[in-house]
This record gives structure tokens, C-alpha cells and sequence, in this order.
């Protein structure tokens, strides 16, 4: 597998994660944020495999790698997205754990104890995967989209006991992708995005 660090964090980064460390042991709680469930976008996804189990470590960004159109039902977008992955695909669900649309609304996606699904060649295993709707090479990150992932990531990050450090884009672990396209992986590479997730845990 390809090494996840294609870029040098700043020192900036470092000491954040030290922080981090240290918000985990005093035991600051991120609050969970607002998350539609499953069953209420009318999820139906297959049996999983018990060879898909997973335990995550880490917390990888992904887009839609498609472009955002005003006035789209992320309900509608969310279902259409399971019902291509299991006919096309033979993916038993979504494949990804989280999914936020642009006006910041949280869809619970496939189970965080399965490993997710790629089209690229890196192994999911150990990921969580959020994924913001749009094409962030063409389009612009939405603020409430982009609030609504740091609010989750970090408390994902709380919940899961993941250190914010941890937190990639997908183009990090594949040479076959920009996902998540150059505005969001700006935000992920300069360290604004563990930024704003670690205010969140301190």
C-alpha cells in the first residue's frame, strides 16, 4: 500500500495532536451532532459479511466526486447511491459510514463496524468514511457542509477514541484520485480542518 503521507505536517499539526492526546484523557466530550438514521432515508441494505468487520483507527474525507446541483433531494441522491452500488457494484450498502449534504444535514450511512467500498486501490479497513456531497475540484465547500463535518469528525473522534491526527483525504492513500477534490483538500492539508476539529475537543 502506498504510504499515507504524501505531505509533511506542519509543526502547527503535531502539537495539536499532542493536544488531542491529552483532551482524551481529561475526558472532554465533543457533543454528537444531528444525524438523519438510517431507517429514515429507507436504507436497505444487504447482509454483511463477518469478513468485512472492522474496528476504526482513522477518519478518511471523502467528495462525491459529482457535481451539486440546486434544488437535489439528498434523500433521493443517498438512496440511488445504495441502489447503484448493490446492482452495479455488488456492494452490500452505501459505502460510505457518513454522507453531508451542502445545507449541512448528516445522513447515517453503511455501519462504522464494516469496512467501507472504493473504486481506487487503497484498503478501507480501519477507515471511517465521511463523504461530503459535490465536486470539490469544480465546486466550492458549502460552510454549512464543511461546519457540519468538523462538527461530526470530532465527534467521531470522541466517541471512537480517534486521534484527530489521524484524519486524511482520499487522494492520501491513492494515486488513482483528487478526491476530495482541491477545495476541500486544501482545507484538510493546511491544517484548518484538524484545527476546527480539535477546538471542538478542547
Amino acid at each position: 500500500m502506498q504510504q499515507p503521507y504524501r505531505w509533511v505536517l506542519p509543526s502547527l499539526v503535531l502539537s495539536l495532536g499532542l493536544t488531542a492526546c491529552a483532551s482524551h484523557r481529561d475526558g472532554k466530550v465533543a457533543s454528537r451532532p444531528d444525524i438523519i438514521p438510517a431507517e429514515d432515508w429507507g436504507s436497505k441494505p444487504d447482509p454483511m459479511a463477518e469478513s468485512r468487520e472492522q474496528v476504526p483507527v482513522r477518519i478518511t474525507i471523502h467528495h462525491a466526486g459529482v457535481l451539486w446541483e440546486d434544488g437535489s433531494d439528498p434523500y433521493q441522491k443517498i438512496r440511488a447511491l445504495q441502489t447503484w452500488g448493490k446492482r452495479d457494484k455488488q456492494w452490500p450498502d452505501v459505502p460510505y459510514h457518513y454522507l453531508i449534504a451542502p445545507d449541512g444535514r448528516i445522513f447515517e450511512g453503511r455501519d462504522w463496524n464494516y469496512e467501507g467500498e472504493t473504486n481506487t486501490e487503497y484498503d478501507t479497513n480501519g477507515h471511517l468514511l465521511v463523504q461530503l456531497w459535490g465536486n470539490f475540484d469544480k465546486q466550492s465547500v458549502k460552510k454549512a457542509q464543511f461546519d457540519s463535518a468538523v462538527r461530526l469528525v470530532a465527534w467521531l473522534c470522541q466517541d471512537r477514541a480517534i486521534l484527530p491526527t489521524t484524519i486524511r483525504g482520499h487522494r492520501d492513500w491513492s494515486t488513482q484520485t483528487t478526491c476530495p477534490g482541491k477545495d476541500l483538500y486544501r482545507q484538510i492539508q493546511n491544517g484548518e480542518f484538524l484545527s476546527r476539529v480539535q477546538q471542538l475537543l478542547d
